[in-house]
């Protein structure tokens, strides 16, 4: 897609820092570094997002994810590291292109908050849930 930003860094049209690259997977810093070392990893290949992604690309993609976190945290020195995905605007994707955020953790003053707000469990609701999930994963 000529105006997706991440596409352009495919095609090499806009610079990327870049720490990984193969034929369709690419892995580059993103400008905004949330922490040190934050990296996108997305698959060459326009996907809006992981909604819509072929397996064969999710699998890829995914397969990759390991052995960029490990450089990541040795490179930066990081405690852990963080898997982000958002997936349409109601879950925070700005850039409509799929990718993945590693994110470096240098401890609990490194700036970045993931709150959840946890919820007592209703256990019928649960089982219910999971049995529509189930039946959706099936067809």
């Amino acid at each position: 897609m000529e105006n997706c930003i991440f596409c352009q860094i495919v095609a090499g049209t806009i610079p990327a820092a870049k720490v990984y690259e193969d034929e369709q997977v690419v892995a580059f810093l993103d400008i905004t570094q949330v922490t040190p070392g934050h990296t996108l990893i997305i698959p060459k290949q326009h996907v809006r997002n992981l909604l819509d992604m072929p397996d064969t690309t999710a699998s890829t993609l995914f397969a990759n994810v390991p052995k960029i976190a490990r450089a990541l945290t040795k490179a930066t020195g990081a405690q852990g590291i963080n898997l982000v995905n958002n997936n349409e605007e109601a879950a925070g994707q700005t850039v409509f292109h799929a990718h993945l955020h590693l994110l470096p953790r240098l401890g609990h003053q490194d700036g970045l908050t993931i709150d959840f707000t946890t919820n007592e469990p209703n256990f019928p609701a649960l089982a219910e849930l999971a049995q529509t999930i189930s039946q959706e994963v099936s067809q």
